[in-house]
């Protein structure tokens, strides 16, 4: 059974029993949708997502890119490698560093 998480996001094909999944567990999600690409996967059910975007400087009249990563829970079901783009969002302090959940592969 999949919970209607009240975003417009693709809900996964496989089933899992995670309780911080926000499609098959107990995980509330909020805020703003981030998307990202996948860097690293190597701990447990959690993987490091970067961000680029652009800033705009006054004083040069320029941008300059900048990037930023973050912790964020990679539920069974989703199961996210280096290299996938996804999308996540903010939810309830899950661990130290963990704030958020990937909602959807893209």
């Amino acid at each position: 059974m999949v919970r209607d998480i009240g975003v417009d996001a693709k809900a996964p094909e496989r089933e899992c029993d995670d309780p911080h999944c926000p499609w098959h567990g107990h995980l509330k999600v909020r805020g703003q949708i981030i998307e990202g690409i996948v860097v690293s996967d190597k701990m447990d059910k959690t993987v490091v997502v970067e961000r680029e975007y652009l800033r705009y400087d006054k004083k040069y009249e320029r941008y300059e890119k900048r990037r930023r990563r973050y912790h964020v829970h990679n539920p069974p079901c989703i199961d996210a490698k280096v290299g996938d783009r996804v999308r996540f969002m903010e939810c309830r302090p899950i661990a130290k560093s963990v704030s958020f959940v990937i909602i959807e592969k893209r």
